[in-house]
Parts: C-alpha cells; sequence; structure tokens
C-alpha cells in the first residue's frame, strides 16, 4: 500500500488530520529540525481549530504573505517588520541572546540595516545631508564586564533622518546615509556626529501597515540611534539607544524599549571646544552611554552579529574579527 494511503482512510476528523501529519514529520532525522517542525504542526493546527479559521481567511492569509514577498528587496524586509510588529523579534531575541548582569542588553535588529556603511573617525558626521536636525554628538565609552576599556571595538550605527526616513526609503535609495562605523581609541571611547534621533512610523504602505490600522494600532517608534557593538573576544551586541523624552515610549509599535537602554540627550546653547572643532556652529545635543559587553561564549562572538542575519537573508558580508 503506498505511503499515507492508510492515513488518508483515517482522516475522517481534524484532529486524525493533525495526528497523521505529525506522524509524517516524526522522521525527521535532525532532532532539532524535528522538534520544531512537531512544535509548530502541533501549534499551527491548534491555532486554527482553536479560531475556527474560514477557507477565505486562510486564502486571505496567503494573499497577505505573498504581498510581503514581493516587497521583500536588499533594502526592505516587510517580514523582518511582521515579526517586529507581532512582538515575535523581541521573544527571539530575549530567549537567544541572554546577557549576563551588567551587560549592554541587545534589542531588535529590525529591517533596515545596510552593507557598506563607511568607516568615519571620531566624530565623523554621518548626517552630512540632514541640514534639517540639531547637531548631536553621541559619545561613550565601550568597556567588558570589568570595566577595562576595549580598544578597536566596532560601532556599527544607523538611524532615520530628521524627515522620519530611512536612506533607503529616499527617491534615491542605492546613497548610504545615516550611517557609519567607528571605532574606539585606547582608551574604549567613541565619539560620533549625527543628528537628534525622532519618532516615526515604520513603514505602513505594505501588508504590516494594513494589519496595524485594521488591529486599531499606530505604526511609532520612539526616537532611538541603532548600534550593533562589537570587538575581539566579546559576543557582539544589537541595540538601541533612546530619547528619554519621546512621547512613544510606552507604546513603541516594536515592543523593543528597555529602561537601560533610555538615555538624556542634553541641549546646549554654544558649542564647546569639541563641537567647534567638528563643525558645529550654533545649538547642540549630546548623549553619553557606555556599552559593557560581555565575554564570548561561542566562536562567532567575534563576528558582528548583523553578518550572519543578513546573510540568511541572501545578504552577504565578509566576516571579519572586530
Amino acid at each position: 500500500m503506498p505511503d499515507g494511503q492508510a492515513d488518508l482512510r483515517r482522516n475522517t476528523t481534524e484532529d486524525d488530520i493533525t495526528e497523521s501529519v505529525l506522524r509524517r514529520f516524526a522522521g525527521t532525522s535532525d532532532p532539532r529540525l524535528r522538534q520544531i517542525m512537531l512544535s509548530l504542526i502541533k501549534h499551527l493546527h491548534a491555532f486554527v481549530k482553536d479560531v475556527a479559521l474560514t477557507e477565505a481567511e486562510w486564502f486571505k492569509a496567503i494573499e497577505i504573505l505573498t504581498d510581503a514577498g514581493k516587497m521583500c528587496s536588499d533594502k526592505r524586509q516587510e517580514f523582518i517588520l511582521f515579526s517586529d510588529a507581532l512582538g515575535v523579534s523581541m521573544v527571539v531575541d530575549l530567549l537567544d541572546h541572554r546577557k549576563p548582569d551588567g551587560a549592554t542588553e541587545s534589542t531588535v535588529f529590525g529591517p533596515f540595516h545596510r552593507l557598506g556603511a563607511p568607516e568615519l573617525p571620531p566624530g565623523g558626521n554621518m548626517a552630512h545631508r540632514d541640514t534639517e536636525g540639531v547637531p548631536t554628538l553621541v559619545s561613550g565609552r565601550v568597556v567588558d564586564m570589568a570595566g577595562k576599556p576595549i580598544a578597536g571595538a566596532l560601532l556599527d550605527v544607523w538611524q532615520t533622518q530628521t524627515n522620519g526616513l530611512y536612506d533607503a526609503q529616499d527617491e534615491n535609495p542605492d546613497d548610504l546615509h545615516m550611517r557609519g562605523k567607528f571605532r574606539t581609541d585606547s582608551e574604549g571611547r567613541y565619539l560620533i556626529r549625527t543628528v537628534r534621533p525622532v519618532h516615526y512610523p515604520i513603514p505602513s504602505d505594505g501588508p504590516v501597515g494594513q494589519m496595524l490600522k485594521a488591529t486599531g494600532g499606530h505604526p511609532y517608534r520612539p526616537a532611538h540611534i541603532h548600534f550593533v557593538v562589537s570587538a575581539e573576544g566579546c559576543e557582539p551586541v544589537t541595540t538601541h539607544i533612546f530619547d528619554r523624552d519621546d512621547p512613544y515610549l510606552a507604546s513603541d509599535a516594536v515592543f523593543a524599549v528597555k529602561d537601560s537602554l533610555i538615555c538624556d540627550f542634553v541641549q546646549h546653547g554654544e558649542p564647546d571646544a569639541t563641537a567647534r572643532d567638528l563643525g558645529v556652529t550654533g545649538p547642540y545635543l549630546t548623549a553619553s552611554f557606555d556599552f559593557r559587553l560581555a565575554p564570548a561564549t561561542t566562536e562567532l562572538g567575534t563576528v558582528i552579529d548583523a553578518a550572519a542575519r543578513l546573510a540568511a537573508l541572501g545578504r552577504q558580508e565578509k566576516r571579519t574579527a572586530c
């Protein structure tokens, strides 16, 4: 009798079908894949039964996923956006990036990291085309768990422009802007020139936006700057720093705010010597944040975390130690 024919005769109820599918996948040779697939089948079938999903609703879901796939490119990832807006990204992040007490906490990677950001000197201006924003100097140190400075740590930094858009959303999306890579000095210090981050809506012109509208949610993220911080022999951290004064801290559309990542953006009327040396001529802000890295627990601890994530999306970056 052909494989599965006996199963077909027994599939008289929805529970019979679930059991038949579980038996089919129970022979998966890879233990971890078997665990994932069996759990996925159980939970997916349970969801369908719990809400008594109709055929029309299921095909609508397929249509939505198809539309999401069509919107994905090397500049936008609608599935990451879905993951973020449903809180899944943060749950996975918490499970897979456990940090010892005192280490800088991680948060979502987001869909707008791009390869090719230029390496800039200390105080280099990554907001050179943004003339509307308030000049801002972000500084601090990268240290280990004992507070010892880490020289040569790499900070991969990106944020939106003052208009609330990432460069990939511009009319000329191939032009990199509001991105830069910075190295710490011998005392673990870094210095970045940018503009004050702003709150902004996540892209809402696609399936994720339709979901938020249908469920009465809003698409706004509080003002933040993205960082991937890495150093030789340390676990890299993918994180943000958030502006304490932002009105959306308590209702981030992607659930990514952590208290330890909130910092003050302090206003100054006149530039000090450091600001003047960097070309700041009027009112500006400063923010200070220290990154504390845990020691590496795996061989990948010396690799920028972003590289592995991008590779999974088919966008390759040469892996080098930091």
